[in-house]
């Protein structure tokens, strides 16, 4: 049984080069996402979101692989983060953040087999923020990334490169903060965890 790697077959889209900003079209397509707000590191909203979050999507999984002979690995965690006004987003506000955890799906992925997957999940553990998580779809389009190499608190200067970027390049931000999450925290040393920051754009008005 072949595994599909979104990982490797979208790789554009899952690396990045350190202290260089570049550009991508980000295809749309199905990811299973989950909304909060607040602090992520405060927050008891958050961890219940990963918990639920990451249940389902490896639910999803190994059902496939044993009910379609489908199988896939699960892709790295991404997060969409804004505030009403994005002109006031700042890395320092986090306590004012709304955001958006993801995790995309293959093609493959139906309604049905996340309903079913779901069911699945909630019986084996109590998941409080399960009925919070849907399978619906996100098309970012174009967009400017970097890979920042370090902990989380510290983005805010490779968050300037890409906005500066962004500005230089005769463009516009358009839509919301986006991170890509390379390395699980729970293993990796924090000057050593790797995070897309991407934003996506348009072209600005003359």
């Amino acid at each position: 049984m072949d595994k599909l790697d979104m990982k490797k077959t979208m790789k554009e889209f899952y690396t990045a080069p350190v202290g260089k900003v570049v550009p991508v079209d980000v295809p749309a397509g199905n990811f299973l996402q989950i909304d909060g707000r607040g602090n992520p590191n405060t927050t008891p909203e958050y961890p219940d979101a990963m918990q639920a979050l990451y249940s389902l999507a490896y639910t999803i999984k190994f059902t496939l692989k044993n009910s379609r002979a489908a199988d896939f690995a699960v892709i790295p965690l991404e997060g969409l983060w804004w505030v009403p006004d994005m002109r006031d987003f700042s890395a320092e506000a986090k306590d004012d953040w709304y955001w958006t955890m993801m995790i995309r799906m293959p093609d493959f992925v139906t309604e049905d087999d996340f309903t079913a997957a779901r069911a699945v999940a909630s019986d084996k553990k109590a998941l409080v923020a399960l009925p919070k998580v849907r399978l619906e779809p996100y098309a970012e389009g174009l967009a400017a990334q970097i890979m920042h190499i370090g902990p989380y608190s510290e983005e805010a200067e490779n968050i300037k490169k890409v906005h500066d970027w962004i500005k230089a390049n005769g463009y516009a931000r358009d839509g919301k903060h986006h991170e890509i999450y390379l390395s699980d925290p729970n293993r990796t040393a924090p000057e050593k965890l790797k995070t897309i920051v991407r934003q996506p754009m348009r072209k600005a008005v003359s």
